[in-house]
C-alpha cells in the first residue's frame, strides 16, 4: 500500500515537475517499508544506481529516500549539483523531512524539501535560453 494518498502523491508529482521546470536537474522520491543497510545513505546511494539517475547529462539528479516503517531517511545528490551545495544544505533538508515526519505531515515536508532543492538547482543548473525542458527520469513516487 503506498505511503501518500493519491492527492498526495499528485501534489508531490507536481512539485517535482515546478521544481525541475526551466533547469536541468532531476528529482526522485523512493518510498519503502524497511531499510535494510547499516545507513539509509548506503540504500539511498544504491536506489540512485539502480535507477539510474547517476546518467543524467549534468549530474545533477537528486533522490529522496523514505523507508517507513523502519523510519529512516536520506537525500542523496549526485556529484554535480552536491559540489554546488555541500553536505550543509543536505543536512538541513533531512532535517525539515524528520520535523515533518515527527508532526505526521510526510507529504507536506516532501513537498517543501524538493521546493527548496529545486531552488538550489535552478539557481545552479539553469536552463539556457531557448533550451527545451527534457526530462530525463520520470516525475512519478517509486514505491519499493
Amino acid at each position: 500500500m503506498p505511503f501518500f494518498t493519491k492527492e498526495e502523491d499528485e501534489r508531490i508529482v507536481q512539485e517535482i515537475f515546478l521544481a525541475e521546470e526551466h533547469t536541468s536537474g532531476e528529482l526522485r522520491v523512493y518510498v519503502e517499508d524497511y531499510c535494510f543497510r547499516d545507513h539509509p545513505v548506503e540504500r539511498a546511494a544504491e536506489v540512485f544506481a539502480l535507477f539510474g539517475m547517476h546518467n543524467t547529462k549534468n549530474r545533477n539528479a537528486v533522490l529522496l529516500y523514505l523507508a517507513t516503517k523502519s523510519h529512516h531517511l536520506a537525500i542523496w545528490g549526485d556529484i554535480a549539483i552536491h559540489d554546488k551545495v555541500g553536505p550543509d544544505f543536505w543536512e538541513t533538508e533531512r532535517n525539515i523531512l524528520i520535523n515533518a515526519l515527527r508532526e505526521d505531515h510526510a507529504a507536506q515536508g516532501v513537498c517543501e524539501v524538493i521546493r527548496q532543492i529545486g531552488q538550489k538547482i535552478k539557481l545552479h543548473f539553469p536552463a539556457g535560453p531557448g533550451d527545451t525542458r527534457k526530462n530525463e527520469l520520470p516525475n512519478d513516487i517509486l514505491y519499493g
